[in-house]
């Protein structure tokens, strides 16, 4: 991995980015404009990463899966457009492009791109980690958390999960949105069970890491990529001085 894969993960989830911003602009019906969103993307990415990186697999959502990646050094993880549902929402901002590259057991490089909110963060150039607020769990000494989960599937044990942690909930779209969140300070963690795709956090949690934040599954045993199966069951991003908080409450709250 070179310096120049953190800059071809950061203009490539933009330039995708500005193509999906063009086709919205367009409208259309909100099951044409999600569908043809989900392809223009993809057909992109994987056009643009044969051109520029011709020898590393590539998994997609929206493409076949190609096990070569599973004997290859490197692979790309990538989310054409993450949040398909919100992107075919008028005036919803929470949704995004995700690109990763992992090599050798290890998210190297990723970007997200929030193309509605005209921003990208990638590991290129990471955002300062959020600075520590006065926010903690009831009972430690601090205000209220604001933790941000699926608007469609939250997790079962959310609402005990708010009650131990005195937590407001924050529901929104993509996962790379929500991510997003944290790392700018918006939100203090985003918790996520009943699982997901690698390509939905790989990206996201690359970034994360890359400014600091902690990233796990809820029981806090580390999250593996490039997997034969390419799911991933729950997830756990915070500012790491929550971590053991929110991680023994969770284990308290199933």
């Amino acid at each position: 991995m070179t310096a120049d894969d953190h800059r071809l993960a950061h203009d490539l989830a933009a330039q995708t980015g500005r193509r999906l911003l063009t086709l919205r602009a367009e409208g259309g019906d909100p099951a044409s404009l999600r569908a043809a969103g989900d392809r223009i993307a993809h057909e992109y990415l994987m056009a643009e990463l044969a051109r520029l990186r011709p020898g590393d697999p590539i998994l997609s959502e929206e493409g076949r899966d190609d096990q070569a990646r599973l004997r290859a050094g490197r692979a790309w993880i990538v989310d054409p457009l993450d949040g398909t549902r919100e992107f075919g929402e008028a005036g919803r901002t929470d949704w995004a492009v995700h690109v990763a590259l992992w090599e050798q057991g290890e998210l190297t490089a990723g970007a997200v791109a929030l193309p509605a909110q005209q921003e990208t963060l990638s590991t290129a150039d990471p955002p300062p980690r959020p600075a520590a607020d006065q926010r903690a769990p009831a009972g430690h000494g601090g205000g209220r958390l604001r933790i941000v989960i699926s608007r469609s599937r939250p997790p079962a044990f959310i609402e005990r999960l708010a009650e131990l942690t005195g937590a407001e909930l924050v529901p929104l779209g993509s996962a790379g949105a929500k991510v997003a969140c944290v790392v700018r300070g918006e939100t203090d963690a985003y918790v996520h069970a009943g699982g997901q795709y690698e390509w939905d956090s790989a990206a996201p949690v690359a970034v994360a890491r890359a400014c600091g934040l902690h990233a796990s599954r809820i029981d806090g045993s580390e999250l593996t990529y490039n997997q034969a199966r390419p799911w991933m069951p729950d997830l756990l991003v915070c500012r790491p001085a929550l971590a053991g908080v929110l991680l023994d409450a969770i284990g308290s709250s199933g």
